[in-house]
């Protein structure tokens, strides 16, 4: 202190903060805090000279601190990573994996298209490979979205919940949208005369002559494009759901209203080299004189996804050559190949996955797997409101949607371990 000038401070005090203490002040250098909490910093007007030459501090000026360059690149970094956690796998299946675009300059995919072009109705519905149910109709004016559920015989109640929540549709955004519903015969006598009572009162069951089992899911599939390309030609798109799912019907149309790809449009969850299940022993036993590849092609997951008539078209004309053992989503999948398609991946498009619930999360999705009936009803209650979000909420049910499904998900873990462990030491 000695030696500096009357109302200068030193370069190390003016460097840095000064503290008050019981015997005057120090100089505090290199310290800060976060930017919301407040420092005490001094200037010098804020130390007075006494007459005998002394220096004293007055009161002291509270200052927000400044974060430093690497404390911002820290928190920045941390913000960036929690977002590459939550959404890095989609933003790489969106737009790093995508499928390349395949070539139909050889003679069997052109072929395919050109006869999907001139394919005739009035000789199919005549000789339709699979019977149906004559209760079933198309509407005769243009449908923008035809959705057709793959559903079991017996789930009769899930149906009817499925006509109260989001099938119950008939319009987004001023375009037409009609439901209909795919299965197979039942075994029981007793559950086909349910089911001749359930078609003849609301007229939107499609049924097929097989009967419906595990092995024949990919014949419904068939039946399911088959009924579409046949009775409801006017229909703009198509979309194969499960009947476990949530369908945002209202986001679905809005993103195909915008699509500016009209034909060729194969979209939904895009799996990228699947291998054939060569189990004996597994259900889904697929031998490779049936299928020798070892990859299956890229193909949208079979929950749900989206067709447009084109499409449909070129997929039923191919289906001729493509053996009925593979499952049904992978049979759409080797189809589109053979006509040229490439799939669009969509990560709105949940796949197998359950989505924990979010409003606004709900509304910007475009389905959920594994729902069950009570939640049906609920979100889809509180999605079909005429509220409508911000982008702000937006973004915050992606993330709360994302955290709340990766909870979900770790918790499930621990149970199936907690019982695998039960099971053997019971054994």
């Amino acid at each position: 202190m000695e030696g500096s000038p009357p109302g200068k401070l030193p370069e190390t005090e003016r460097a840095g903060e000064v503290e008050a203490t019981a015997s005057g002040y120090r100089a505090v250098t290199g310290s800060c805090r976060p930017r919301y909490s407040l420092c005490r910093g001094a200037t010098a007007s804020d130390v007075t000279t006494d007459p005998a030459g002394g220096r004293t501090p007055t009161a002291m000026q509270l200052t927000p601190c400044r974060l430093r360059t690497h404390q911002w690149c820290f928190i920045l970094f941390n913000v960036l990573l929690f977002h590459m956690l939550l959404f890095g796998a989609d933003l790489l299946e969106e737009y790093f994996l995508r499928s390349l675009p395949l070539s139909y300059t050889d003679a069997k995919a052109l072929e395919i298209r050109e006869r999907a072009r001139k394919l005739d109705m009035d000789p199919l519905k005549a000789n339709l490979s699979y019977a149906v149910s004559s209760a079933a109709t198309c509407s005769d004016k243009e449908i923008f979205l035809l959705i057709l559920v793959c559903s079991s015989p017996e789930n009769r109640t899930r149906r009817n919940v499925i006509r109260q929540t989001w099938g119950n549709a008939t319009d987004a955004r001023g375009y037409a949208v009609l439901t209909r519903f795919a299965l197979g015969k039942p075994a029981s006598v007793t559950t086909q005369l349910e089911i001749d009572e359930e078609s003849q009162k609301h007229r939107d069951i499609i049924e097929g002559s097989f009967i419906d089992s595990p092995e024949t899911q990919t014949q419904k599939m068939v039946m399911s494009v088959e009924w579409a390309v046949t009775f409801c030609p006017q229909a703009r798109y198509i979309l194969k759901a499960d009947e476990d799912v949530f369908v945002g019907v209202p986001s679905l149309a809005g993103y195909l209203l915008g699509l500016t790809q009209l034909e060729d449009v194969y979209m939904g969850r895009v799996v990228h080299q699947a291998v054939p299940d060569r189990d004996p022993a597994s259900p889904g036993f697929v031998p490779t004189h049936r299928y020798a590849e070892e990859f299956y092609p890229d193909y949208c997951e079979g929950s749900a996804f989206v067709m447009s008539q084109d499409v449909a078209r070129k997929v039923y004309v191919a289906s001729e050559e493509v053996p009925l053992s593979v499952p049904p989503d992978t049979f759409v999948g080797i189809c589109a190949k053979r006509a040229g398609i490439t799939p669009i991946h969509s990560s709105r498009f949940s796949g197998e996955k359950h989505i924990s619930y979010n409003r606004c999360c709900y509304k910007f999705i475009f389905t959920s797997s594994n729902m069950k009936e009570d939640e049906l009803f609920k979100d889809w209650k509180e999605t079909s409101a005429d509220k409508d979000c911000s982008l702000l909420e937006t973004y915050y049910g992606l993330v709360s949607c994302r955290v709340l499904s990766y909870i979900d998900k770790f918790k499930q873990f621990n149970f199936d371990r907690i019982k695998n462990e039960v099971f053997h030491f019971a054994d």
